[in-house]
């Protein structure tokens, strides 16, 4: 089955990148191009290389990019950015007057200005239409309101992490994957709440990118709670491992030791 020549395109800087038919157009890495998306007309850029995936691979519909961004496309995307500022403005002030519960984002023009997204997070269900009837008047453009999740949220305003480092959902973490309380376990952390969540109140995304790296160190380390040899005790009980400096704490004559994986014997070799 023959495949498909595509080129992975991103709309924002740390974003999903989605797949686009070349169009028999020269591209390289960063080159800026025009594509038709659900929402129109949009600038997006060259994210990686043109490359040939399979027929299973291709989600949707491909679509072809339409051109080279030109330098009046350029600016206008600039031109679109200060304006859906503006509107941004506008329509947090009326959402405050119509006293709604929801955190406004981000606004965003389709390059062709033929619509304007807003996005926004909310703890509940919100009535916007007065709001949408009030923009309409005031935009004369199609108007969209687009719930968001927490972790699109946190990507979209960044922040600090308890790390002390950026955010990576807004650094580097181009898609959200699934993270759950098995691989903070699997990591040794601590499950308390506080710790092991993140400024949107879901789980850290560092203990996804980090658990395989985890497990692989795990490998060979005896289990807590199981009977190990040591140089000076035999039958000694573990009591606790360090993954990342390969230690293993035992239990041995009434005292806590700690030895090197190397020094350890869990009879696996015998």
């Amino acid at each position: 089955m023959s495949g498909h020549i595509v080129v992975p395109i991103q709309f924002k800087k740390v974003g999903k990148k989605y797949h686009f038919s070349t169009n028999n157009i020269d591209l390289a890495i960063d080159d800026f191009v025009v594509v038709e998306t659900a929402r129109g007309l949009e600038l997006g850029r060259v994210a990686d290389s043109i490359k040939e995936i399979s027929t299973s691979e291709v989600v949707s519909e491909l679509k072809p990019i339409l051109r080279k961004a030109s330098d009046y496309d350029l600016k206008k995307y600039e031109d679109n950015k200060i304006l859906a500022a503006d509107n941004f403005i506008l329509c947090k002030k009326l959402i405050l007057e119509h006293k709604l519960e929801m955190k406004l984002l981000s606004a965003e023009f389709t390059l062709d200005k033929k619509k304007i997204v807003f996005y926004y997070t909310s703890d509940e269900r919100v009535d916007f239409r007065e709001l949408v009837r009030d923009l309409a008047s005031r935009i004369k453009t199609r108007i969209e309101l687009r719930q968001v999740g927490e972790r699109d949220g946190a990507k979209a305003l960044g922040g600090i992490g308890f790390c002390g480092r950026e955010l990576c959902c807004s650094t580097h973490l181009c898609q959200f994957d699934t993270i759950s309380i098995k691989m903070a376990k699997n990591q040794k952390l601590s499950l308390n709440p506080t710790k092991i969540t993140g400024v949107c109140g879901k789980l850290l995304c560092c203990i996804k990118f980090e658990n395989e790296n985890y497990t692989r160190l795990k490998v060979g380390l005896p289990k807590v709670g199981s009977m190990v040899d040591t140089p000076t005790c035999k039958g000694c009980k573990v009591v606790d491992i360090d993954i990342l400096r390969q230690m293993v704490k035992v239990s041995e004559q009434g005292k806590y030791v700690t030895y090197p994986l190397e020094e350890i014997d869990d009879g696996s070799n015998k």
